[in-house]
């Protein structure tokens, strides 16, 4: 986990990067369906006054709404992302600030969403520290993020062509990292379920517009993976290049 002035810095970079992103979030396909973004939406269908953290372009705010959920608020780094989130889900509140400082009081709300977004987090600890205060007992956590596998190699490859298609990712850590993590701030963790999710490889690319440079950084890596990463990532090639791949995410639902 990154400390003092280098976290810091990597907050700026990262909100800086994603909000000159914003557009792109908002119309892409990973992001904006799936039943993985109906599934966090239904475990927090019956609050009153849920929170998306790192909402990016706001999809999983709107989904609450669309649940039912009576005031949402939605917040992000990166206030280009905040105000696409408003602009587009126009029921949503928006508060520009940081995953790991929660500006609100304690017990605030009874659900927080966070949808693939931690894996940016420099200090993930202090995320789940922050989520925590801000729920009241008994609230609900509802949480999805990308997942490294438990084998080393598969994990370091993981992580790898993460930063080199986006240099803002911090880390994928592994499931029982977060049961660990939310157990310990004393969440009862009900759900942790890991899905396949099979993303098009160069709208990935597309995504964060990965320079040349590091495109075929990125390549050469799919290029000689290590062993066992083809059939773990569901690797789909056609005259040599990548189609697409298969990342894991935790689907993940704690009760404070």
């Amino acid at each position: 986990m990154e400390q003092g002035g280098d976290a810091s810095e990597r907050k700026r970079s990262t909100a800086a990067h994603f909000g000159a992103h914003a557009d792109a979030y908002l119309d892409s396909d990973v992001h904006r369906s799936g039943t993985d973004l109906d599934q966090l939406a239904s475990w927090c269908a019956s609050s009153r006054r849920a929170l998306d953290v790192a909402t990016g372009a706001g999809h999983t705010a709107g989904a609450l709404v669309e649940a039912g959920v009576d005031r949402v608020v939605a917040t992000d780094a990166a206030p280009d992302m905040v105000r696409t989130a408003t602009t587009a889900f126009p029921a949503v509140e928006g508060v520009v600030c940081d995953a790991e400082a929660l500006p609100f009081g304690a017990d605030a709300f009874d659900a927080v969403a966070c949808r693939i977004a931690a894996h940016h987090f420099p200090d993930p600890v202090a995320f789940v520290e922050a989520v925590a205060r801000v729920l009241e007992p008994g609230g609900t956590f509802a949480f999805e993020d990308n997942v490294a596998p438990a084998d080393d190699a598969l994990d370091d490859f993981l992580n790898t062509v993460e930063r080199l298609r986006d240099p803002t990712h911090v880390r994928s850590h592994r499931v029982d990292d977060w049961v660990e993590w939310l157990e310990g701030a004393g969440f009862t963790v009900e759900t942790a379920r890991v899905v396949d999710k099979t993303l098009a490889y160069d709208e990935w690319v597309a995504n964060v517009e990965t320079p040349p440079a590091r495109r075929e950084r990125l390549e050469a890596a799919f290029a000689d993976p290590p062993a066992g990463a083809v059939e773990a990532f569901d690797v789909q090639t056609a005259d040599g290049d990548v189609e697409s791949f298969a990342n894991q995410k935790v689907l993940l639902r704690a009760t404070r």
